[in-house]
């Protein structure tokens, strides 16, 4: 099992004894540090661009074209599952701005991870869309969100699900070393995208809502709905966490 965010443990600075006639120095290099500690950074977020980018290439990849029957919602499900096992052991495989949200309240992600994961997650939803147009050789129809509750309460109920079996099968003690995580995040999605995919589009991330927009799958004026959804429902399952497992710190 992947930790929740790198853990940051800091190499030992390079330590010189240095000996004179009269005196010995003690020289003290704490500059491999700074680059072993900027490095690490940059592989979590570089693994979170990675593992969004082909999460999100997937959901345009199959719902631009409108693939038939059961394909988009076990294709994107699949997708997040393998990226997960894929990126977990580097950065916790987040992939979505509402998990990331849910980790920090929850206690396992640094504030100062939070902003970088979330530049790297959306970046990646967005090149991904780009991608994903270009290969299908269209943008595709965008859905009439016309009842916006409905659309919020769908995000909302889905978002919290997967942030919340993310916690529990990721971050729990209870759970720890376990080799079932990625299943249980792909298939909350899965489930989630044939249970109100034709409600509100079955985003569940803020990363594939900015995607849905540049493929023309949402109309610009309606992506708030799902991002203020899906980060509410981020922390919710980030604070019901902290209740529901006080000692689990």
């Amino acid at each position: 099992m992947p930790p929740a965010c790198p853990s940051r443990q800091p190499a030992l600075p390079r330590v010189e004894i240095r000996s004179f006639p009269n005196r010995i120095v003690v020289v003290v290099n704490a500059d491999s540090f700074c680059l072993d500690d900027r490095m690490e950074n940059l592989r979590s977020y570089v693994a979170e661009f990675i593992g969004t980018f082909f999460l999100v290439l997937t959901v345009g990849c199959t719902v631009i074209p409108g693939a038939a029957g059961v394909i988009a919602p076990l294709a994107i499900g699949a997708a997040l599952m393998v990226m997960v096992y894929a990126t977990g052991h580097i950065s916790g495989a987040h992939l979505n701005p509402a998990v990331t949200l849910a980790v920090f309240v929850r206690g396992r992600c640094k504030a100062k991870d939070v902003i970088p994961y979330w530049v790297a997650q959306l970046l990646a939803g967005l090149a991904a869309a780009c991608v994903a147009v270009y290969l299908v050789g269209k943008s595709g129809t965008p859905m009439e969100l016309t009842n916006v509750p409905l659309v919020f309460v769908a995000e909302f109920l889905f978002t919290f699900a997967l942030a919340f079996v993310v916690l529990n099968s990721v971050t729990s003690k209870d759970t720890a070393n376990n080799s079932f995580y990625g299943l249980a995040i792909g298939m909350t999605v899965m489930v989630g995208a044939f249970s109100v995919g034709s409600i509100s589009g079955g985003a569940f991330n803020p990363a594939v809502a900015v995607g849905l927009v540049i493929m023309n799958l949402v109309h610009f004026a309606n992506v708030w709905i799902h991002i203020v959804a899906e980060l509410a429902a981020g922390l919710a399952a980030g604070l019901i966490f902290k209740v529901l497992n006080p000692a689990d710190k």
